[in-house]
C-alpha cells in the first residue's frame, strides 16, 4: 500500500486530458525507438535477482560462452522463483530443481565447504551453471546456436540435439528454448533504449476509465466484486484488453519484459515499488506510468484508483511489457 497522492478534481480532470494525449503519442513514439536488450557482456537488471544470489549468478553465469548471467537467472526463476527450499512432485529439489540422479552426477561443492548440498544455493547455483556448460560441450559440434542447443539438450537430452543437428522438432523442447531465451531479457540490464510497446496505449486507456473506482484487496474487476481492483489486478486487467496475459501478482509482473531506466520511461510501462530495493521478489505495489512523473494505480484499502507520483523512496523500477515476455513467465513460481 502506498502513501501520498493527488486527488483534487481539477488535477484529475487535467490528468485525463494529459493521458489522452499520451495514449495517442505512445503510438508515435513506438514507431521511432528501437534497440532492445543488447548483445555482448551481460549484466543483471536492478534487483532482478535477489541480493543474496546476485553475486553468485553474475560470477557463475560467465562460466562458459553458452550461458550468461541473465540466462542463468532466467533458468533459476523458471525452475523455482529463486526459492532455495522448492520441491516438485517429480522430486526436483532446491533453487535449481535438480533431481537426485542428476545432482549425484553434476552437483559440485561450489563454496568449497566440503559438501555438495542441493538445498544450498552456494552449491546449487554453481552446479546449475556447470551443468549447462557440460551440456554445451556435449552438443558443441551440432549446427545452430550453441545456447539454444544447450537449452534443448537440457530439456530433451544431448542425443536428441546431436541426432537432429540442432534443436529437435519437439514442441515442448522448442517452447522451452524460446521461453528461457525470451525470459532472459527480463533479467538483463539493457545496454540501449528499450523498444516501446504499441499495446501500452490500450492499457492506459483501460486504466484511465477506472479512475475513481474504490480499491479492493484481491480485486480482479469482476461483477461479483463490483468492478473493483487491487494494484496488480488493475494492471493485469489493463493488459488483458490488448491481448497480453500477465501474472496475478506484482513481483511476477516485473518479469514480463525488459527494464527501462527512470529517464527512459514511456506511457504504459509498469512501475514498481518495494521496501527492499535489492530484490524484485519483495515488490509489493505496481502502477501504470502515464508520463510526467505520474502513474494510474489502485493504491490501498479505502482509496480509489487515481493518479500518484512515482518518485518516492520506495520506487523500485519499471518494466516495458512485451507479449513474448509475458508468455514466457511460469504459471507459478
Amino acid at each position: 500500500m502506498r502513501k501520498g497522492w493527488i486527488v483534487a478534481t481539477a488535477a484529475v480532470g487535467a490528468g485525463l486530458s494529459f493521458v489522452m494525449v499520451l495514449v495517442v503519442g505512445v503510438y508515435m513514439v513506438a514507431g521511432n525507438l528501437a534497440n532492445g536488450v543488447g548483445q555482448g557482456a551481460v549484466g543483471l537488471a536492478k534487483g532482478s535477482v535477489p541480493a543474496a544470489y546476485r553475486t553468485l549468478v553474475q560470477k557463475w553465469g560467465n562460466l562458459c560462452t553458452a550461458i550468461n548471467p541473465a540466462l542463468l537467472a532466467a533458468q533459476l526463476y523458471q525452475e523455482s522463483g529463486f526459492n532455495p527450499d522448492a520441491k516438485s512432485p517429480a522430486a526436483a529439489q532446491g533453487i535449481a530443481q535438480f533431481i537426485p540422479g542428476t545432482w549425484a552426477t553434476h552437483g559440485i561443492d561450489g563454496d568449497g565447504d566440503g559438501d555438495r548440498d542441493v538445498w544450498d544455493p552456494n552449491d546449487a547455483i554453481p552446479s546449475a551453471a556447470k551443468y549447462d556448460c557440460t551440456l554445451a560441450k556435449y552438443v558443441k559440434d551440432a549446427p545452430g546456436n550453441p545456447t539454444e542447443n544447450m537449452l534443448a539438450a537440457y530439456n530433451a537430452g544431448a542425443y536428441a540435439v546431436i541426432k537432429y543437428g540442432g534443436v529437435p522438432p519437439y514442441k515442448e523442447t522448442q517452447n522451452y528454448v524460446k521461453t528461457i531465451t525470451t525470459l532472459q531479457e527480463s533479467f538483463a540490464a539493457p545496454v540501449g533504449r528499450v523498444q516501446p510497446s504499441q499495446q501500452a496505449a490500450g492499457a492506459i486507456y483501460f486504466a484511465q476509465k477506472k479512475l475513481g473506482t474504490l480499491y479492493l484487496w484481491g480485486g480482479n474487476g469482476t461483477p461479483e466484486q463490483g468492478g473493483r481492483f487491487d494494484c496488480s489486478g488493475l494492471t493485469k486487467a489493463a493488459y488483458e484488453t490488448v491481448g497480453i496475459t500477465l501474472p496475478r501478482v506484482a513481483n511476477d509482473q516485473y518479469n514480463a519484459g525488459p527494464h527501462p531506466g527512470r529517464d527512459e520511461l514511456l506511457p504504459g510501462d509498469l512501475v514498481f515499488f518495494s521496501d527492499d530495493l535489492t530484490n524484485s521478489r519483495a515488490i509489493r505495489h505496481v502502477g501504470i506510468y502515464v508520463g510526467g512523473g505520474y502513474m494510474i494505480n489502485a493504491p490501498r484499502t479505502g482509496a480509489v484508483i487515481r493518479f500518484d507520483a512515482i518518485d518516492t523512496p520506495d520506487y523500485f523500477g519499471a518494466t516495458r511489457v512485451t507479449e513474448d515476455g509475458a508468455k514466457a513467465l511460469p504459471t507459478s513460481v
